[in-house]
Parts: structure tokens; sequence; C-alpha cells
């Protein structure tokens, strides 16, 4: 059997469409199913807002521009409007004095700017495989494939278990677990969460055993809903046990043991 190409699943991960062919072979193959929900869960990972938040700006070092003027030559200090500093850093001479008389010498125009064309958006396969080998390098497995809320195609089915997600040592977070079944057969829970943002890292989804001597990952869940298909066959008897935990973007896909709101299913 011919299955889909690395490209592809890196595609489907990213939600972008497939050709009808390589389509319907990803919806009957197993094996390329677990490979796309693996990379999907890099994916949730890197959408993560508290994830994706750029840092606080970091001011140059003291000695750069002098370091830069001994190493270039060059022998003025940068104007003010480019980089604010009161004084050329120790090693770069002054300007020359103006002479007697003389007005300040005004600053350069601008060179004019070029008329901005607006273009077409378009996409590029080629970009998009890159994107995609880039998550496939960052996924770190998952056993099932994470929805986002409203994307449920197959209605909000028959509910057949629920639990209260309860805050776990000094957590604030809680929340409610159901678990519904669409009218195709396929089960899904629903994560409601109430928790505030983590230091560090983002929260995960998980169903563990009654003895936490087995676990089933099933994706990054954030403050809100979220869906998560569960695995076909799954026995909910034997994983009845909600957990969220807070994880790192470490490589590592196992549990981290820092649980933070758990709930049985009943």
């Amino acid at each position: 059997m011919r299955h889909c190409t690395p490209e592809d699943l890196g595609l489907a991960a990213l939600g972008e469409p497939l050709p009808a062919d390589e389509a319907a072979h990803l919806a009957g193959c197993a094996r390329c199913g677990d490979e796309v929900a693996a990379l999907r869960r890099g994916v949730e990972a890197l959408a993560v807002p508290e994830l994706a938040a750029p840092g606080p700006p970091v001011a140059p070092p003291p000695g750069l521009w002098a370091g830069i003027a001994a190493a270039t030559g060059v022998g003025v200090a940068p104007r003010a409007h480019v980089v604010a500093a009161s004084a050329p850093p120790a090693g770069v001479p002054d300007s020359p004095p103006l002479p007697v008389g003389a007005g300040p010498v005004p600053p350069p125009a601008d060179p004019p700017l070029a008329p901005v064309v607006p273009l077409r958006p378009r996409r590029s396969r080629v970009l998009l495989a890159a994107a995609a080998a880039l998550v496939a390098g960052l996924a770190i497995g998952a056993g099932a494939v994470a929805l986002r809320g409203g994307d449920d195609a197959g209605g909000s089915g028959v509910p057949v278990a629920a639990a209260t997600l309860d805050p776990l040592a000094e957590s604030d977070a809680s929340g409610r677990a159901e678990v519904v079944e669409r009218a195709d057969g396929t089960l899904v829970l629903e994560v409601d969460l109430a928790a505030g943002a983590p230091a560090e890292g983002y929260y995960e989804a998980w169903l563990l055993t009654e003895s936490v001597s087995g676990l089933i990952p099933l994706g990054v869940v954030r403050t809100g809903s979220e869906q998560f298909e569960l695995p076909a066959g799954l026995d909910l008897g034997e994983y009845p046990v909600v957990d969220v935990s807070i994880e790192q973007l470490d490589g590592d896909p196992t549990h981290s043991g820092v649980s933070v709101a758990r709930g049985q299913l009943a």
C-alpha cells in the first residue's frame, strides 16, 4: 500500500486541503492518521498564545558601538534619530566643529519611498512543506486528534459520561469534562478548563487508568472549551480518569508528573 508522503502528512497537520486521492487514503489509513495526529500535537503546542508571545526587547551591551567602530574604522557616532545616545561611545571621536557663523547642517533628506503595489495573496506548497517539516521536528506524539471548538462536523452528539475536574495541590485550575458519542459512533471528549496561564509551558489533557499505571495523551488544552476525538475502540472503563497537566517544550512526550486538575468519568 502506498502511504501519504511526509509533505502531505505535514500539510494535513497544518489544516491544508490535500488532493482527492491523498485525502481519501488518509481518511481510511490508521498509520497515516496516527502520523497526522502526532504532527498536529506540535501545531497545537506552537499555537498556544502564551508560548508564541514575543519576549521583552533586550538592550544592547554598552560597548557594542565602540566594538563596531574599532572593527570597521567608522569615525562618527550614529545619528540621534537612528540610535538614541547622548554622546558617542568611548574611542569614537566627535564630529568636527562647525565653522564660526555656520548654521546647523540639516540632515540628509530620506530617499522617496517606492510605491506600494498590493499583491494578490497566494499560498506556496513549498513554503507549507517547509513549515510542515518544522512541525515534524517539533512534534512530540499524541494518542488522539485535538479539534478546535466549533469544528465538530458530526454535531454535538449524545453524552455518555462526564467528570468534574477538581484542582490538585495548590492549583487554581478546575473545570468539567464530558464524553459524547457522535452519530458515526466516534467518541469525543469535551474539556472546559478554567485556569490562569502557566508561568512556563502549556496545559495538556490525558486519560489515565484508575491506578495511574497507564495513560493516553490527548493534546494541548487551553482555557475555555476544547474537543478531542478519542481513539477508535478505546475502553473508557479502563481509562476513566481525565487529567490536565503542565508540560514543557522539551521534546519529551511523557507526562511531566505535574497535574493541576483531575476528575473521574461517571
